[in-house]
């Protein structure tokens, strides 16, 4: 199998897009938290990589070429943020301290769980930007001296995560209000909260877009201390 799939540059490509597909179908149809659409597509490519014996290498041949659309997708984000531009300037200082609490607490969790369960300095360093958007968060590993693909991988569970478990403690905490929703979204869960976000309205995606962002400058800022400090 991988030698007739090594002859398609696009496989892991078309894969990817088939599996995210089934995903928003199945979402769409018993709309649950729990079937994120980027949580079953991960399920599906693994499920069928490991059916039909095929190594990551050859899937990534054709999937790498998503990659390219992680920063123009992440731009694009900004359109909402312009749409509540008066909305982020009445409630400014409340953003801003909201956004710092957001980037410490996943920094502390981190440090915490680090020195509870014994980690490795390298694989802490690697988690600690497990909260911003991938294409910010592979830089920062790569700066603090950490292991990329460890990154990618707590990123991507963070986010399914956040966005899978967001609804319920919005109301477990009656968080209601949307500003305070989105931000909790985008500082937690990057941007893959962010499209749960936009799916409870578009004030809640443009805050979550903004956090994206934020969040992403004060990891960028904040990370290279505490791993030089701590690990």
């Amino acid at each position: 199998m991988n030698e007739v799939l090594q002859n398609s540059a696009y496989f892991g490509f078309f894969l990817s897009l088939l599996a995210y597909w089934a995903g928003v179908r199945i979402k769409s149809k018993w709309k649950l938290a729990v079937l994120n659409p980027l949580l079953i597509a991960i399920i599906l490519v693994i499920g069928f990589l490991v059916a039909f014996r095929i190594d990551y290498a050859t899937f990534n041949q054709g999937a790498q070429y998503l990659n390219y659309l992680l920063t123009p997708a992440t731009v694009c984000l900004a359109l909402p943020l312009y749409r509540q531009i008066r909305v982020l300037k009445e409630h400014w200082a409340a953003v801003l301290c909201g956004l710092a609490a957001g980037c410490a607490t996943s920094l502390a969790l981190v440090v915490a769980f680090a020195w509870v369960l014994r980690v490795d300095p390298v694989v802490a360093r690697s988690l600690l930007p497990k909260s911003i958007t991938t294409a910010i968060a592979m830089g920062v590993t790569e700066e603090l001296g950490g292991i990329s693909a460890i990154t990618v991988a707590v990123v991507i569970l963070t986010g399914v995560a956040g966005a899978v478990m967001a609804t319920g403690i919005f109301k477990l905490f009656r968080i209601k209000d949307p500003v305070a929703q989105g931000l909790a979204l985008g500082a937690s869960a990057h941007a893959v909260g962010t499209s749960k976000a936009l799916e409870l309205g578009e004030l809640q995606g443009a805050m979550s877009s903004l956090a994206i962002v934020a969040t992403g400058i004060l990891t960028v800022i904040a990370a290279p201390i505490v791993a030089n400090g701590v690990f």
